[in-house]
Formats: C-alpha cells, structure tokens, sequence
C-alpha cells in the first residue's frame, strides 16, 4: 500500500472518530469469552495509533497480554456515525509518553498522577476500520424508513466503508 494511500485511509478514520470521546474497548478472556468496557481515547498519533490509559491492576492489562486482538466501537447517534476498529493492542509502560499524554480527565481516574506506578498505556495499530454513516437527520431517515415501508424497497442507510489500514 502507497505511504499515500495509507495516508489518505487514515485521515478518514481520525475524521471519523475524533471528536466522539468514548470506544467499547473489545477484548478476550483467558477462556476466549469476549468483554467490553468503556474507555475514553486519548490521542489518534500520526501513525494512525490509538491511545488509551490503565492500570496494570485491571483486566483490560492481563487480557491484552494474552489475547493482544481488539476492536473498538465508536458511536455518535446525534451525527448517525458508527465506526469499529479492529487492530492489535500493546501494553505501553513509558513514563515519558504518560507525562505526555496527561491531561485533567486521567487525572480524574488517576488521582496519584502520572508517576502513578500502576499507570500505563495501551496503543492500538489498527488494520481495519468499517464505517457507517447515515449523514442525515433522524426526520430524514423516519422519511425513508416510512417510504421503503410503503414502496417495499430496503431504506437508504447511507454511507457505508471499509478501510484497510
């Protein structure tokens, strides 16, 4: 893949997900179950990683360690935008790059700060993305919703993609 068609793939993804706050941060157990749980993403880097804090002491840590496969779903219903991540996670232990990263929200979970022993990252290489993208308002979509009723024809659900990172 071109530096510019990885380029391009990953400036529709950051577009896509930079201003929703929150994934459901997808792992496996030791027994293979799949878990979930919210996490609030802290940075997408410029070579398309993201980035998120924990702590050694949560599950999220042991599992990466054993299962590093994740996804991650983004959602933003008031702009009908729904995006799923799928990638390799790493556990990150950098002090430098915590104290980078560090602002009032890990402060908030991590009270002792960054030099918190516990503190780490976890950086996911993504390499996939799918997206939809309704790209109208909830009237819009009642309109073709009600219209695909009548006319018995499948609603258009808008935009919808793959990239491969």
């Amino acid at each position: 893949m071109s530096a510019y068609t990885h380029a391009s793939q990953f400036a529709e993804l950051k577009d896509k997900i930079r201003s929703i706050r929150f994934a459901m941060f997808t792992t496996q157990d030791q027994d293979g179950q799949l878990l979930s749980r919210p996490m609030t993403s802290q940075d997408i880097d410029s070579d398309g990683n993201l980035w998120f804090y924990t702590s050694t002491s949560t599950a999220l840590w042991l599992h990466i360690a054993a299962h590093p496969r994740v996804n991650l779903s983004f959602a933003e219903p008031e702009a009908h935008t729904y995006v799923s991540v799928s990638g390799t996670a790493e556990r990150v232990v950098d002090r430098e790059q915590i104290k980078a990263m560090w602002n009032a929200g890990a402060q908030a979970w991590y009270p002792n700060g960054p030099n918190d022993p516990h503190m780490v990252l976890i950086r996911v290489l993504p390499d996939m993305a799918e997206y939809w993208d309704a790209g109208s308002s909830s009237m819009v979509q009642l309109f073709n919703m009600a219209k695909a009723v009548l006319t018995g024809n499948t609603p258009d659900d808008g935009k919808h993609g793959r990239i491969t990172m």
